[in-house]
């Protein structure tokens, strides 16, 4: 039988994405604007939670918004990433309890100037991400344990900014990798599934839209 989660999407979430996860008998939980930042990422789970591990370790920590201020870098305490074996965001920022979660499970801490480290990172699997940005990639070609696929900035809708990310526009459940929105419009789409689908994990996405930056999808 196939595992069940409480599933985090931003209140903008289209339908079409929340009815595919009602479908397969997950529970949705909104996260709605609570004007603790600006909008519109102010709905985006990716900026009160941080999923911890994919495989290791496999959690959702829950932020304290009292953490958080309204302009970045300080919205972005709780926005980083976690692979199996590492915590990846800019630590000069990361909220102090969230940093100690992460070293209470032995990950290893690498060092970033993005604030918005999720928001730019997909994680594809426990050692495998993608991303645009070119600090994390330069971040991360010091550790070979985890492979990296570079794709072009942009393609990405974030209403209120120029484009969105790639990462905010993703996220893991279970053995699939879901985008939202058309995947297949982006330029480096081949390549990207290619690298999801050498690893084991299923793609899917939702042709019937543009690819949007929601947040991530996050699960417990």
């Amino acid at each position: 039988m196939t595992a069940t989660h409480q599933i985090y999407l931003s209140e903008y979430a289209p339908s079409a994405l929340v009815s595919a996860f009602a479908a397969l008998g997950h529970t949705i939980s909104r996260v709605h604007s609570q004007g603790v930042t600006y909008a519109p990422v102010d709905s985006h789970p990716d900026i009160f939670c941080c999923k911890m591990g994919v495989t290791r370790h496999s959690h959702l920590f829950m932020g304290d918004k009292q953490e958080l201020g309204y302009a970045y870098p300080a919205n972005c305490r709780f926005n980083a990433v976690c692979l199996d074996h590492y915590f990846i965001h800019n630590l000069k920022i990361t909220s102090p309890t969230l940093l100690g979660e992460a070293k209470k499970l032995g990950l290893e801490c690498i060092h970033v100037n993005q604030g918005y480290t999720k928001c730019n990172t997909v994680v594809v699997d426990g050692h495998s991400v993608i991303t645009a940005d070119q600090g994390i990639l330069r971040a991360l070609r010091d550790y070979p344990a985890i492979d990296v696929l570079p794709v072009r900035q942009g393609f990405v809708r974030l209403d209120g900014f120029p484009y969105g990310f790639l990462g905010g526009a993703s996220g893991r459940v279970d053995g699939t990798l879901f985008f939202n929105g058309d995947l297949s419009a982006h330029p480096d789409f081949t390549a990207i599934r290619q690298f999801v689908e050498s690893r084991g994990v299923a793609l899917r996405f939702f042709p019937e839209y543009e690819l949007t930056d929601i947040g991530s999808i996050l699960t417990d």
